[in-house]
């Protein structure tokens, strides 16, 4: 009788367990979708104009998901490379989300996505919020500038459409839609009052997307189609008196896709050339660094909320410029460590401050948000480590000779669903591997059910030889099978706990670590599926045991 008790209460418990995995997986992911700035609703105010232009416009060209090593090619992309050599170039380096939406608001506010409120991973058009933040068409606007867009529609809800003089949106990412975007951008590029134009340029990354990604001949095919645009739009400035920029907004893994923290898809070309530039290797910048960049070049205010810097060290400054930058340097600096101080509720002493620089003011602001994220994270580890110590108890209570076998067993499902995860569906862990949320879930639904049966099959049959030893029919033993389902879940838990330990249940007032939320993501959705399988096993295993007692 108290067996079959714990087995009703076992069987409850992996509904429960289910019911739970579900909630929370989609609840981490929805958390992450809304996941708004501190800063949304107290953007810091806007600066002062820093004087006269260093140029008469900027062209700024975003080739969309271009990888720094094809950008270095010179074979496939000729007019990047030759601009490359007329001007400046560096390698620039992002944060994770390496999502598009999340990127652009990087490159335009000049601020990390925890801080930018720009979306955290690429939302669908309607649900996409416009910046809240000053960024580069705001400070151009209020400096009297004109400016001109052409680009894909995500650009169009993201970008206040107030500060935009010209614009032109497509709903295409291919190469058709470049085409279009070609047509409206040269157009803009002929009226020189349009003193600053963006074109975006999306081919490239639609190959990563759909057409095999950078390992495949069309990816460099795209790339070659829109260095020849590049060439299009460099026919329409003078150098002497224009400068463009090109960059691009993330990279790809291999197989193709991106949004996660992988090296490959945070690092992106960066080049300058034209007016106002010196030429040289510049070495590494940052993608923030972009925006105050632009502004400085045509004499605007730096964006207010910008974590990077002006690239002096690429630039020739008019004197008036130059000796304004310092000191707005140092203002807008001040205030946003001051607001987003005041915005999660932390105090700071302005002494901290190693240097009145953007590094020195960014150390103490990270010093800040740091500070907050210890506070809570004591919190979180007491909870994982308490969740964690029970579940090592609960487990004590399987006697070992069954235990380690069953530790065994689901450390070789770990490593057949890894297995499975990296070499069959070529997945890397990250979110850059996610091409679509369903088929995501179901191919670790799939992975879970053929990895878990393997290891069952396995373990039942070492426990068939104990029984012979032990006078046990522990082999169809449904008590058996459901302490086996609680050593795998225990197993797929430590991810979900040492992410609690680091972000906590759910995304709030800052972004997870990215690499620690996959992998809790990753194994909730096994937990849940394990649940679910494992009540079936244990089913199978009770009727099997009785079709064995009568047997006997």
């Amino acid at each position: 009788m108290r067996k079959n008790a714990w087995l009703i209460f076992g069987i409850l418990g992996l509904l429960v367990v289910a019911v739970a995995a579900y909630f929370w997986a989609t609840g981490s992911v929805d958390s992450l979708f809304s996941y708004r700035s501190p800063l949304k609703d107290t953007p810091p105010a806007a600066g002062v104009n820093l004087g006269n232009p260093a140029t008469q416009r900027v062209v700024y060209v975003l080739i969309d998901g271009l990888r720094y090593d094809t950008s270095l090619d010179v074979t496939t992309m000729p007019v990047l490379n030759k601009l490359r050599q007329q001007g400046a170039y560096a390698r620039m380096t992002s944060q994770a989300p390496s999502f598009s939406e999340p990127g652009y608001s990087v490159l335009f506010t000049g601020a990390w996505p925890y801080l930018s409120d720009g979306p955290a991973l690429n939302l669908d058009y309607d649900e996409i919020p416009t910046w809240t933040q000053d960024n580069v068409f705001s400070s151009l606007n209020r400096a009297g500038l004109k400016t001109g867009v052409s680009a894909y529609n995500w650009f169009e809800k993201l970008i206040p459409q107030q500060d935009v003089d010209v614009s032109y949106y497509t709903e295409g990412d291919d190469r058709k839609a470049d085409e279009e975007v070609m047509s409206a951008a040269l157009p803009m590029l002929d009226d020189t009052r349009n003193q600053f134009v963006f074109v975006h340029l999306d081919q490239v990354d639609y190959a990563g997307h759909h057409e095999g990604g950078p390992k495949d001949a069309r990816w460099n095919e795209a790339a070659a189609r829109t260095d020849a645009m590049l060439g299009q739009i460099l026919e329409k400035l003078d150098l002497s008196r224009d400068t463009i920029i090109v960059t691009s907004d993330h990279g790809h893994i291999d197989a193709g896709g991106h949004g996660g923290q992988d090296a490959v898809a945070l690092v992106e070309p960066f080049v300058i050339a034209g007016a106002g530039i010196k030429t040289g290797d510049f070495g590494d910048v940052n993608m923030v660094d972009v925006a105050p960049t632009i502004t400085t070049l045509l004499g605007a205010a730096l964006p207010a909320t910008t974590q990077g810097r002006a690239l002096t060290e690429l630039l020739t400054l008019p004197a008036g410029t130059e000796a304004m930058l310092k000191d707005a340097t140092i203002n807008q600096q001040n205030q946003l460590v001051k607001i987003v101080a005041a915005a999660i509720g932390q105090s700071y002493d302005v002494t901290q401050i190693s240097s009145p620089t953007v590094q020195g003011f960014q150390a103490l602001l990270l010093q800040i948000w740091d500070g907050k994220i210890t506070q809570e994270r004591i919190w979180f580890f007491l909870i994982a480590i308490t969740a964690l110590a029970a579940s090592v108890f609960g487990l004590s209570r399987i006697r070992w000779e069954k235990l380690r076998w069953m530790l065994i067993a689901a450390v070789i499902y770990v490593i057949l669903f890894n297995i499975y995860y990296v070499l069959i569906l070529g997945g890397t862990y990250s979110f850059s591997s996610v091409l679509s949320v369903t088929g995501m879930i179901v191919n670790l639904s799939l992975g879970t059910a053929v990895c878990l049966l393997v290891s069952w099959l396995l373990l039942m049959g070492v426990m068939k030889g104990i029984s012979k030893a032990t006078h046990e029919t522990l082999a169809v033993n449904a008590q058996s099978t459901l302490q086996f389902i609680y050593v795998v879940l225990f197993l797929l838990s430590i991810p979900v706990w040492v992410s609690v330990a680091l972000n906590g249940f759910m995304v709030t007032w800052r972004l997870p670590d990215f690499a620690s939320h996959f992998a809790a993501l990753v194994s909730l959705i096994q937990i849940l599926f394990a649940a679910l399988i494992g009540l079936l096993l244990t089913g199978i295993g009770a009727l099997l045991s009785r079709s064995s007692m009568k047997a006997k």
